[in-house]
Order: structure tokens, then C-alpha cells, then sequence
């Protein structure tokens, strides 16, 4: 499966085409990990995943991106920042660590690691916000020890495991940062959004998909299923509004997530990344968009009663991994609150 993905290219959607990448729409990379999240959510997510780490090619140095990518089964694998510091020496830096949630990290060709960067001196390197600065660090991946840590009760299928840096040398070539938009060395109306920006999209794409995949299942067991004491459930009224209220809201966020990211890569200007209001409208699109897609998927999942709670049905897997996907930062409502403040007036010197 792994061979086929790359054969059809669908790592390599938010790759620049400098570097051997397709480079496509917001739009068309929602549909394609929605259509594959159909199917099964932990290849999506790995999907979405990877494509996100493929955003790295956009900042750092052609050469440096056409070499990585040079690999036709290239792919990177990294987890997310946290305390860990890097060293600054002569021509790179010295990582050493520990990085959690690194999904497909089991068939990555090059990881990466987000450090803080300490200085010679012992000080940390500063942003131009003014605040410590994460720098991703790029190495083969032969160069990190994986951990065998992924067990939960979702999205099982991503080995979304832990790895180890020890005393890695990185050179300079092999990093870049994600938090400013305007130190992008592509300048197509793709990179005009932010790493977290199309991370968000990634994410509302698994989430579509697997409560799209749960809504049908739903309708053709309500075909031939008659509860006890009950009619056969497509001929319940209650059945029927309940079905077609979920088609109306996920078709309406999905067309709502649609607009803003069309819109915006239509509007997109080379001589500067969206700026934050218009941020603030994709992250807005992709909360409302993931949270529509899990009360979606607890209606089917209440709804399909004990259809639902055997292993191999159509229901429980896919509730398992869309109750995996709602713990994730992406899905935090706590969003709301930071777009709200937006709306409202409010300008954070930082929104990605």
C-alpha cells in the first residue's frame, strides 16, 4: 500500500513543484484526504501528516528540497515542539531528545525534531516576535532511534510513536522555522497560508471522510434494520430528519471550509503571507468543520445501536479513530475563543 501512495503521488500534494511536488489547491488536497479517510483514517492521517512535513520544502534551500525529495518513496516524519533545546555549534547544531506522536515515522526516509536553540553563550535564540524560537531540524532517518509507543484506542494504523535524538549533528542547510509565513522561500498562492494553517485542513479532511463513511454506512443499514418493537429504521420519521440534519451540516461545513480556502488562494498575493484575519477565517472554517464531523458521527454511532459496537462493522472502528482525532490540538474548542478575539477587535502580535 505505502508503494501505491507514493505512485500516486499523494504525499507529495503541498510539495512545491520546484522540489518534485504537485503544489495543489487547499480544495483539491481537502477532497483527496477526505476521499482516502473514507476508506480508512489512519492512512489519511498519516497522509495529511506527511504532506504537512512536506511544507518544510517551501522554506529551506532548493537544492536542499530536491535533494531530500530526490527519493521517489521520500517522506518526513516529525512530532510536534516541546522543550527540548538544540545546541548552536559551528555549521549547525547538536540535538539530543526525546519527541512524541510521530506519525509515520515507521516509513519516514528523513526525520525532524523542533528544538528551542541555545545559544553558545546559554541564552535562547529569539524570534522577531521577541520570543524564543522553535528551528526544525532535519536528518535522515537512520539518524533517530524509534520507540515503540503508540497504543490507543484510535488511529491505531499510524504508529504515531516516539524516537530519540542523541547528540545529532544538523547543519544549518538541514533546518528552518514555521512560525513566520514571510521567510517562505516559495511564493505561490499555496504558501501563502501557514504550516498550521493547512495543518487544520489536513486534519478537517480525516474528519470529513470517516463521518462521511459512518453517515453512509448508517443509510444503507437503515435499509433492511427494524428494531425491536420498531419499524425498519428508513421508515422512521425520526430517523429520517435525524439523517438528513447531518447531511445538511456536514454539507454546509464543508462548503463553508471550501469558500474560505478558495477565496483566499484566489486573493493570494506573492509579496506577502495572508495576514491574520484572514488566518483567523481558516482556522475558524477547520474547528467548525471538525467538531460538525464528530457530532456527525456520534449521531450515526448512537443511532446504529448494537450494530455499532462490534469489532470489523462499519460503526466502531471509525468511532474509535474519530474519538482519537477529537483529542487532538487541532480539535480544541479552545479555537473559538482565539477567533472570537480576532473578530471582535482583538490583534495578537501572533495567530498561525
Amino acid at each position: 500500500m505505502l508503494t501505491a501512495l507514493h505512485e500516486a503521488r499523494l504525499f507529495r500534494l503541498l510539495l512545491p513543484r520546484s522540489a518534485g511536488g504537485d503544489e495543489v489547491t487547499p480544495g483539491q488536497y481537502l477532497a483527496a484526504i477526505e476521499e482516502v479517510a473514507r476508506h480508512d483514517a489512519s492512512v489519511a492521517w498519516n497522509l495529511f501528516v506527511g504532506n504537512s512535513s512536506a511544507l518544510v520544502g517551501a522554506y529551506i534551500a532548493l537544492d536542499v528540497a530536491r535533494d531530500i525529495w530526490r527519493d521517489p518513496q521520500a517522506l518526513v516524519a516529525w512530532g510536534p515542539p516541546n522543550a527540548h533545546r538544540a545546541r548552536a555549534v559551528t555549521g549547525g547544531y547538536r540535538a539530543s531528545g526525546r519527541w512524541d506522536f510521530a506519525s509515520g515515522c515507521r516509513a519516514a526516509t528523513w526525520m525532524g525534531a523542533h528544538c528551542l536553540v541555545e545559544e553558545e553563550g546559554g541564552g535562547l535564540r529569539l524570534n522577531r516576535y521577541g520570543r524564543p524560537g522553535q528551528r526544525i531540524l532535519l536528518c535522515p532517518a537512520s539518524e533517530a532511534v524509534l520507540l515503540d509507543t503508540w497504543d490507543t484506542i484510535g488511529l491505531r494504523g499510524t504508529a504515531s510513536d516516539s524516537y530519540t535524538f542523541d547528540e545529532v549533528f544538523i547543519p544549518e542547510a538541514h533546518s528552518s522555522q514555521r512560525e513566520d509565513p514571510s521567510l517562505r522561500r516559495e511564493t505561490g498562492p499555496l504558501y501563502s497560508f501557514t504550516h498550521a494553517g493547512l495543518y487544520a485542513v489536513g486534519v478537517a479532511g480525516v474528519a470529513f471522510g470517516i463521518a462521511r463513511a459512518m453517515l453512509e454506512a448508517l443509510v444503507e443499514l437503515a435499509t433492511t434494520k427494524a428494531p425491536r418493537n420498531l419499524g425498519r429504521m428508513a421508515d422512521s420519521p425520526t430517523v429520517q430528519a435525524e439523517v438528513a440534519r447531518a447531511e445538511a451540516r456536514l454539507g454546509a461545513a464543508r462548503a463553508y471550509l471550501l469558500d474560505i480556502v478558495g477565496t483566499l488562494y484566489e486573493s493570494a498575493s506573492p509579496a506577502a503571507p495572508m495576514d491574520i484575519p484572514d488566518r483567523a477565517k481558516v482556522r475558524l472554517g477547520c474547528t467548525h468543520a471538525i467538531h460538525t464531523a464528530i457530532e456527525a458521527a456520534d449521531f450515526v454511532y448512537k443511532a446504529s445501536g448494537v450494530d455499532g459496537i462490534f469489532p470489523g462493522s462499519p460503526f466502531e472502528r471509525r468511532f474509535r479513530d474519530m474519538h482519537t482525532l477529537s483529542q487532538q490540538i487541532q480539535s480544541r474548542g479552545a479555537h473559538y475563543e482565539a477567533v472570537g478575539h480576532i473578530l471582535l477587535g482583538g490583534k495578537p502580535a501572533v495567530f498561525l
